[in-house]
């Protein structure tokens, strides 16, 4: 039975319960027949269930062989419920999509693991028509965070240059088995369609980004010295004495995209020729 498996810490499992929080988590996604759902870490099924009820079919991706045998047995005869016995940093979620569709992708996610699940997931946004997933409160709360936050960082510009970020309501330890001992959120993300702030060079980008953000306290003029210089930020129209915390997400868009373009006499780009 689905209820007498032990959550196995290995996996960082914890068993959503509660059914107030599960009928919260159904009005947030709203899913209707005919819309294609794919589930990361079913675990017991307390979420499973309801969407599958909704849908009429579901893929489902757990790593956790144990699991899959009582999924199906208690749930299969609700709809067509295809599981995966998967790990979901490997999975290839557009493989699950019909053919030209997006999937709507749902997951109460391991914390010790959710930033690389989260960074990939942006890998395959092309698929991905939106998402809710159960976090760590503080992670959501640095993914949705504005500029000038305190927790506004990597992560917030990382996600929301790709999509529009939104901090639903926070889940209390109560509600999972067994308790974790931090609090946790559910948040919805929507890619940007058309995208919001094209990217050049995405892995330009990425390593712009995380040079700003890992001295925080330094100025960009001095955090992003290898990569680009005081005049190529001043073009970008950003002050070399201001803070990465200070900078939007379109800032670093604009920024990134300067830097990557080639100077016609050397044919090196701007970031190279910083360094």
């Amino acid at each position: 039975m689905l209820n007498d498996h032990h959550p196995r810490k290995r996996f960082g499992q914890n068993f959503l319960h509660d059914p107030g929080t599960i009928e919260r988590i159904h009005s947030a996604i709203g899913a209707r027949p005919g819309e294609h759902l794919v589930e990361i870490g079913p675990g017991r099924g307390a979420i499973t269930e309801g969407l599958l009820r909704a849908c009429g079919a579901l893929d489902v991706i757990e790593l956790d062989r144990d699991l899959i045998a009582p999924l199906a047995e208690r749930l299969g005869a609700l709809g067509a419920l295809r599981i995966h016995n998967q790990d979901a940093l490997r999975a290839d979620l557009c493989a699950l999509a019909p053919s030209g569709a997006h999937l709507r992708l749902v997951g109460n996610l391991p914390y010790n693991i959710s930033t690389p699940l989260l960074f990939r997931f942006l890998e395959q946004l092309d698929c991905i028509a939106d998402m809710h997933l159960m976090l760590q409160k503080e992670v959501v709360e640095r993914i949705a965070a504005a500029p000038g936050d305190k927790t506004y960082g990597r992560l917030s510009v990382m996600v929301q240059t790709r999509c529009a970020a939104d901090s639903l309501f926070r889940i209390g330890p109560g509600a999972f088995t067994p308790a974790p001992k931090v609090d946790s959120a559910f948040l919805r993300l929507r890619p940007h369609r058309p995208e919001r702030y094209p990217l050049s060079d995405p892995a330009l980008h990425a390593r712009l980004v995380a040079a700003a953000f890992a001295q925080r306290r330094k100025t960009l003029r001095n955090s992003l010295g290898k990569l680009v210089s005081p005049a190529l930020l001043e073009t970008a129209g950003i002050d070399p004495g201001q803070r990465a915390e200070t900078l939007a997400v379109e800032d670093y868009a604009r920024l990134s995209n300067l830097a990557c373009k080639l100077d016609a006499k050397t044919g090196h780009s701007q970031a190279e020729n910083a360094e």
